[in-house]
């Protein structure tokens, strides 16, 4: 049949065999699964057995476009990767820009799986239809941003996109990344290590191709009500000057910042050294994915003193708080020096800036020492905290334990476990639970791939991280009703999301519903950024869906395979050994911090996640989907 939208093609290779092979899209997998990460769960939960290794061959990853990828409609640029995670050994899964997932459906490719291990270091080359598993041995070793530079040096073209991986995926650091050109990234639960394991440092893609459109004239229509509203939202245009940076400040007034490593909220001088306020001191011009007009990235250079003309992608608000306020690193230049390390090394920064703070308060406890380290690591001390990276990405002395993550680090060090920041064995996305309770931190323990929030984020909740906010009825998170009535939710589940007084968010319905929301974005591959999040709904992506693709998607089904997609994964995860007990915190949350702010209260937190159940059609002690709850997702068959 002819696809649109979809190219109808699954490219399939074995690097144990060598083999590869271009299967046909099955037309069941697009309407029930839309695309990206719903393939990766659906192929993942099929194919992968309990109990394997996920750093041997055995494993499987998959590269997801979504359906939108590759057409005129803002923002659509997302691939998810997915795999069995090296770091939790449950679902692990990173969404990324850029260009290269564009590339892929120019190409002819929906989905790339790949399996196996080549018994020799290679790289993919995949130029439209001619596919090539090309030696690499000469690659490894090479920092991440080396490597995309060589492959597009020996295959004659610099716009060739490169996924690659540093050295920590090449020494299988079970938080490693892959690297998206040098603007982007597959970031967290390891699949760096994953593609380390099978030998493979990069895949290369060029398309010529074009995406087919069911109805263009209609589709056209579409597109440019969703600019209109992404343009008319009142984050575009501070969100493109400064990009996540927006948020530095507010993080501070929340009382959410994990200031050493979550001893303390905000550092001292936060204000005057650590926000968007101080991006004077980098030259910075704007650098934007495919199809995008925000252009939230930016390309920076260190004006003056010791990292003068240091230059990399960006300094987004993630290196900030996690080595500005969890090392209490001061100086964005010195920041950007770590940032950097890690693109280049191909660490995922949360991760990576978690593990300095945990060693950091080890070694100010005196669990560690000098000795141990062969170098003093107080806090602040970013020369201290560069040496620290580098030796985990070389697995070298400590750094081989700290490689691990804090889950399994703290088991080496058992004075160390109350203060390891995860859940599930993935570092919680620095922002203190104890300073705001909302759903992007509710969402660490309910998230699919352990302590992070990106999988949880509600459209209206950080619409205060904006110099001109969309006025609120309350202090805390009320709405008022211009933010009411432009919401895209379903009318029953609006009214229960919101109080009907003060319209504070009800946690557990909120999360539920975001978690479904950002599913659809990450199958559609549509960017979550708070432009398109504020103003994008299923209403309006049912319509893009179905003119692209010809298939009549309505609202309702399109809201139904986002919830279809996350119980695909959360039977993935308990099909892979995951526990009731871990939908938790980690200790330190619980206890009171030195500046009075109170630790959470467990039973608040068990009644809070009994009603997300509940909210869920889940069992309500261990948190599985019922077969009732299957049947009417139509997925009694997984």
């Amino acid at each position: 049949m002819e696809y649109c939208g979809y190219t109808g093609i699954i490219l399939d290779i074995d690097l144990s065999e060598g083999v590869i092979l271009k299967k046909e899209l099955p037309v069941e997998l697009a309407q029930k699964y839309l695309g990206g990460i719903g393939f990766n769960s659906a192929i993942l939960y099929r194919e992968l057995p309990p109990g394997i290794d996920p750093l041997g061959p055995e494993n499987i990853l998959v590269f997801s476009t979504g359906p939108l990828v590759g057409s005129t409609v803002p923002t659509a640029s997302r691939t998810e990767a997915s795999a069995l995670s090296p770091a939790t050994g449950l679902f692990g899964t990173a969404n990324s820009g850029n260009y290269w997932g564009g590339e892929l459906k120019f190409a002819g490719y929906d989905a790339l799986i790949i399996r196996g291990r080549a018994q020799k270091p290679v790289f993919i080359w995949i130029n439209d239809s001619s596919i090539s598993i090309i030696p690499a041995e000469s690659l490894w070793g090479k920092d991440s941003w080396e490597a995309i530079e060589a492959i597009q040096k020996e295959l004659g073209n610099p716009d060739i996109q490169v996924a690659s991986i540093g050295r920590a995926g090449e020494n299988r650091v079970r938080y490693a990344c892959i690297e998206n050109g040098p603007y982007d990234a597959w970031a967290r639960t390891g699949l760096g290590a994953v593609m380390g394991s099978k030998n493979l440092k990069a895949v290369a893609v060029r398309g010529t191709g074009a995406i087919k459109v069911a109805r263009p004239s209609e589709f056209a229509s579409t597109v440019k009500n969703t600019y209109s509203a992404m343009t008319g939202s009142p984050f575009y245009g501070p969100f493109s000057k400064f990009g996540t940076m927006l948020a530095s400040t507010p993080y501070h007034e929340f009382e959410s910042l994990p200031g050493r490593n979550y001893q303390q909220g905000s550092p001292d001088g936060w204000l005057e050294t650590r926000t968007r306020k101080q991006l004077g001191k980098l030259s910075r011009r704007g650098v934007s994915c495919i199809a995008c007009p925000i252009a939230c990235a930016h390309w920076v250079q260190v004006k003056e003193g010791k990292y003068k003309d240091l230059s990399l992608k960006d300094m987004e608000v993630t290196p900030v708080i996690g080595f500005g306020a969890g090392c209490d690193i001061q100086e964005l230049p010195a920041i950007a020096s770590l940032s950097g390390a890690c693109q280049r090394l191909g660490l995922d920064m949360v991760s990576a800036s978690a593990c300095v703070a945990f060693t950091m308060e080890m070694y100010q406890k005196g669990i560690i020492n000098r000795e141990d380290l062969g170098f003093e690591l107080p806090w602040g001390d970013e020369e201290g905290a560069l040496r620290l990276l580098e030796m985990i990405a070389a697995r070298q002395g400590l750094g081989s334990v700290l490689a691990e993550g804090t889950r399994q680090a703290a088991e080496k060090f058992p004075g160390a476990k109350n203060f390891a920041t995860h859940v599930r064995g993935l570092e919680c996305m620095l922002a203190d639970p104890r300073g705001r309770w909302s759903t992007w931190t509710f969402g660490y323990i309910t998230n699919i791939r352990g302590g992070d929030h990106l999988r949880t984020r509600n459209p209206v909740e950080n619409l205060k991280f904006n110099d001109n906010p969309i006025p609120y009825r309350t202090e805390k998170f009320g709405l008022s009703d211009q933010v009411y009535d432009g919401l895209d939710m379903p009318k029953e589940l609006k009214r229960a999301a919101f109080d009907p007084d003060t319209r504070d968010v009800n946690i557990p319905i909120m999360s539920m519903w975001s978690e479904n929301l950002i599913t659809i974005f990450n199958s559609l591959g549509i960017c979550i950024r708070p432009p398109l999040l504020h103003t994008l709904g299923p209403t309006l992506m049912a319509e893009l869906l179905t003119h692209l693709t010809g298939i009549d998607f309505s609202p309702e089904e399109i809201a139904l395979g986002g919830e279809r997609i996350w119980n695909t994964i959360k039977l993935f995860n308990i099909k892979h050994g995951e526990r009731p007990e871990q939908a938790d915190y980690p200790p330190r949350f619980y206890e009171t911090r030195p500046d009075g702010k109170q630790g959470l209260d467990p039973r608040a937190v068990k009644a809070t996640l009994s009603e997300y159940y509940a909210a869920r059609g889940w069992d309500p002690e261990t948190g599985a989907p019922t077969p009732g709850k299957l049947k009417d997702l139509g997925i009694e068959e997984v």
